[in-house]
């Protein structure tokens, strides 16, 4: 005898021994059947042992579920996923359903045990014959048995095994058989139904009856009529091929054999069948999709930026790895701080100032937080969330690590934080500096003696001034108004380029990329380092609520089923005098109605807010605040971040270089009253 032929007669003997102690003895329909194989001798002997020795101790896995990111109002942002499902409980499916799914698959499924004998004993003969497990007369708890072995084997990256867990073999059966068994004796047949109708899929996406209810008729599983319940009833079958989205003849058709089998089992009447064959399947279907990704959400960069930053938050897992699967698979309801309206406001903000796909390449960011908490109420640019021509996934608004670009240099937005540390030393709010001459082709040149280690320069360092300045002791107000170059680095000089780094720090200023700021005079005082709309907003928020920073943060909730994972509190620390804070804030006040911004003041309320260029007007700022809110808003080319910027023209509107009162600080400008329009006037300190 071959060694097939051997493992063929051992797999027979075991079926063969099993049907028989099934069908003669009669246990089965208690799902006790090894007293029944235990008492058979003979032929029954051999196949028992082999049956029993198979492993027996089945453990449901953690079905995947998608997640909903939530806006601040509830309305859904994206449904990050694996798989598409919403586990639900048996009561929250229509009984009309239940009894669908039941008569289709398995119409004595309340009446045997593990195993159906009529449709066991009619396999084995067509398996014996064929020496494959061609033959169906599974259960639907075999069937969960297999669709739960095949999605943990999926859950766990064990392609193999889940190809085995569904292969048409006669092992895979047994193993089916002898789980099967186990799961009854400890499930209700009510818990193994609910169990099915979460982990079947129903095809086009749609994982479980309440997904596919939502999916393909925009109804709960709860109010599934009988024509819809028995479309999905007949979907398992051959979902592929049988969906109604791109296969509605047939999806029809299967339907009607659904509820030909509900009347034949005297489950609905003549009358109820008649009507139901009779309705066209076009009259319920009321296909919904769901933002799924980020690419198919109405707030696409904000959604990267909330996926990015939960998957690097350790209360959601170990590892980085580990949160993703949490947020595509756990079912998470994650409520965000962002405000849909304030974010509607960012977005047409932008593309009326900077239309999108703009001849010359240019790009523009804004992100708006809340002082005092951190929260994030919106962030956007002004281009498409995609691959195509135009379109891109980086998020121009936030730092590398949440998907950023690596930020771009930002310029005199920094000499709000000289303004600081000179408050903080003392100099108040009438002091002046000794500005050296200097104009936008004639430099000053500063020493490195001028700026010792270990903030220092190691070589001379030549300084141009936008506006022509013709050198001589200037006002710290006036410095600020006119963004005076010179002004501000014999300031530095005077104050201390570490001194300054080290406030810079506290305000959580950092680079683009993650790296710490760089402690090079350039870097501390003119802003030469690359950084993000998200850190400059931040640190002006810190501003705002004189020295009291807050992490920003766009989560406020993740909870799983009816438990809170996880509700981080806003993270805000004391970094500065509050005294100091706000005397620098009254500089960045006068900026508003005297110098930089006077053209972008705020509609019947005070501001403070700086510009800010980088050397050949290449990329440009405006950062600024009121009590209640801090938005920072970049302008520039994302892919030329060193292309000079001259002669600018965007939405009927020419500059003679890209500088921030040209672009950023109208976007600030529109941003800012059309979020705060309504809001209460609060006074500036």
């Amino acid at each position: 005898m071959t060694g097939r032929n051997r493992d063929l007669g051992r797999t027979a003997r075991t079926l063969a021994a099993f049907v028989v102690a099934a069908v003669s003895v009669g246990l089965l329909a208690a799902g006790l059947w090894v007293p029944a194989v235990a008492a058979l001798g003979g032929l029954s002997n051999a196949g028992s042992d082999a049956f029993l020795a198979l492993p027996s101790t089945f453990t449901m896995g953690r079905l995947a579920q998608g997640s909903r990111i939530l806006a601040a109002d509830g309305s859904v942002i994206a449904t990050p996923q694996d798989e598409d499902r919403v586990i639900v409980r048996l009561s929250q499916v229509a009984p009309v359903m239940r009894t669908a799914q039941v008569a289709i698959e398995d119409s004595r499924f309340y009446d045997h045990g593990a195993i159906d004998p009529q449709g066991l004993t009619r396999a084995v003969v067509e398996d014996l014959r064929s020496g494959q497990a061609t033959e169906g007369a599974s259960t639907l708890t075999q069937q969960f048995v297999k669709l739960s072995l095949q999605a943990q084997a999926l859950s766990g990256g064990r392609t193999a095994a889940a190809r085995a867990a569904v292969a048409k073999t006669i092992p895979r059966k047994l193993a089916d058989l002898r789980y099967a068994v186990a799961l009854e004796r400890s499930w209700s047949k009510d818990e193994i139904l609910q169990g099915y109708l979460n982990i079947a899929y129903y095809g086009d996406g749609a994982y479980g009856v309440e997904a596919a209810a939502r999916h393909y008729f925009g109804v709960h599983a709860a109010a599934l009529t009988l024509p819809e319940a028995a479309t999905l009833a007949g979907l398992v079958q051959s979902p592929s091929s049988t969906d109604p989205v791109h296969h509605p003849k047939a999806a029809q058709a299967r339907r009607d054999v659904v509820l030909a089998r509900m009347k034949a089992l005297d489950e609905v009447t003549p009358a109820q069948y008649a009507a139901a064959v009779r309705r066209p399947l076009a009259r319920d279907l009321h296909v919904t999709r769901l933002p799924a990704t980020c690419g198919s959400s109405p707030d696409p960069y904000f959604c990267s930026f909330v996926i990015a930053w939960l998957e690097q938050q350790p209360a959601l897992g170990p590892t980085r790895e580990a949160r993703r699967d949490l947020l595509f698979q756990g079912g998470l309801t994650i409520r965000t701080t962002l405000d849909p309206s304030v974010q509607g406001v960012v977005d047409a903000s932008l593309r009326e100032v900077a239309p999108e796909r703009n001849p010359l390449g240019v790009a523009a960011a804004a992100f708006v937080t809340e002082p005092g908490s951190g929260a994030v109420l919106g962030l956007g640019q002004d281009t498409a969330y995609g691959s195509g021509a135009g379109a891109t996934e980086v998020d121009y608004a936030v730092d590398r690590d949440f998907g950023g670009s690596g930020g771009f240099q930002f310029g005199s937005t920094a000499k709000a934080f000289a303004l600081v540390t000179a408050m903080k030393q003392g100099l108040g709010t009438q002091a002046s500096v000794n500005a050296p001459a200097a104009d936008n082709r004639h430099p000053a040149t500063f020493s490195a003696k001028e700026f010792p280690q270990p903030c220092g320069l190691g070589s001379p360092w030549s300084v141009y001034n936008d506006e022509p300045w013709k050198g001589g002791p200037m006002s710290l107000r006036q410095a600020t108004a006119q963004s005076t170059n010179t002004a501000f680095v014999a300031l530095a000089s005077r104050i201390g380029v570490c001194a300054i780094h080290s406030t810079m720090v506290d305000f959580g200023i950092h680079g683009g990329d993650g790296q710490p700021l760089g402690t090079y005079p350039p870097q501390v005082v003119l802003g030469a380092q690359p950084v993000s709309p998200e850190t400059m907003a931040e640190a002006y928020a810190g501003l705002a609520d004189h020295g009291t920073l807050c992490d920003v943060h766009p989560v406020t909730s993740v909870v799983q089923g009816s438990r809170t994972l996880w509700a981080p509190p806003p993270a805000c620390r004391q970094v500065a005098d509050p005294h100091a804070v706000d005397q620098a804030t009254q500089y960045l006040e006068y900026n508003m109605t005297h110098g930089s911004g006077i053209l972008n003041q705020l509609t019947g309320r005070p501001s403070a807010g700086k510009t800010g260029t980088s050397d050949g007007n290449a990329q440009s700022w405006f950062v600024g605040y009121t009590p209640q809110l801090a938005t920072a808003v970049w302008v520039g080319n994302p892919l030329n971040p060193t292309r000079r910027m001259f002669d600018v023209s965007m939405a009927g509107k020419t500059c003679a270089s890209m500088t921030g009162a040209c672009y950023a600080a109208p976007i600030w400008r529109r941003i800012m009253d059309g979020v705060l329009s309504g809001e209460p006037v609060e006074p500036m300190p």
